[in-house]
């Protein structure tokens, strides 16, 4: 697999596109949409952020990174970060952000990681992991790259949320995907998610090997209570995403076991 930058260094499966999820198809449009916008400027970033905690001198991994405003960020606390994702769209704009020396790989996040067992002390996936039916692969991925001790921080649309998007509502104890159309920029692109009971989603870090040591739901930035007034109120008061931080106990040996 390339770099964003061009120049090859791991070599896995190809990434095609897809009829779903296509964010090379809206990379500019969506990148503009969430830079300023109340969900993600106001909400997912500074809860990852806050939950992240001090990360001066650590080595991150954003898994999932699009175009790059959290691992931008996170170097701005002091973070060493290495950014992958699927969509060369959205490197391209990680790069442009980031600038040419960001390490920055497309990587599919279902595939073997190119990177050393125990390379980074945090990882954070920040609404990423419901693209996804099986976390298993993934998560076993993300905790073998991980140092004993080093923590995944990741966030995913509430369960609540994703049982009540549809009528009649869907087994709740079920994982069930969904689709539905997103608009930016004029554009209307078809998109495809999955939805797991909280339960199934607590099993699925403790089979990699994590532990749970927290799970939030957020309050928004308090600023956006002027900036967003009409949206706000019920913004604040309802469930939107899911915020996990699990650790990697500090006796194991790095290895997905």
């Amino acid at each position: 697999m390339e770099r964003a930058t061009g120049r090859s260094e791991y070599l896995t499966r190809s990434v095609e596109p897809a009829e779903v999820n296509d964010y090379d198809s809206f990379a500019e449009a969506y990148s503009a949409e969430n830079e300023n916008n109340l969900v993600n400027a106001y909400y997912a970033r500074p809860a990852m952020l806050t939950l992240a905690g001090d990360v001066a001198g650590c080595r991150v991994l954003d898994a999932g990174c699009g175009s790059g405003p959290l691992s931008a960020a996170l170097r701005e606390r002091g973070a060493v970060v290495t950014g992958i994702d699927i969509s060369a769209g959205m490197l391209a704009l990680a790069e442009r952000r980031l600038g040419g020396d960001a390490d920055l790989y497309q990587v599919d996040l279902r595939d073997r990681l190119p990177f050393d067992d125990g390379a980074f002390d945090v990882v954070v996936s920040s609404l990423v992991l419901h693209y996804l039916e099986d976390w298993g692969p993934t998560l076993a991925e993300l905790r073998r790259v991980l140092r004993p001790g080093g923590r995944l921080i990741a966030s995913v649309d509430h369960p609540f949320v994703a049982y009540t998007l549809q009528e009649p509502r869907p087994d709740y104890f079920a994982t069930t995907s969904y689709t539905f159309d997103w608009s930016f920029g004029g554009q209307t692109v078809p998109m495809k998610f999955w939805r797991k009971p909280l339960h199934a989603m607590t099993d699925a870090f403790a089979a990699a090997g994590f532990r749970v040591s927290a799970i939030s739901e957020p309050q928004p930035d308090p600023a956006a209570r002027e900036l967003f007034p009409d949206d706000f109120p019920a913004f604040s008061t309802k469930p939107c995403f899911l915020f996990f931080v699990v650790e990697v106990p500090p006796a194991d040996t790095g290895s997905a076991g």
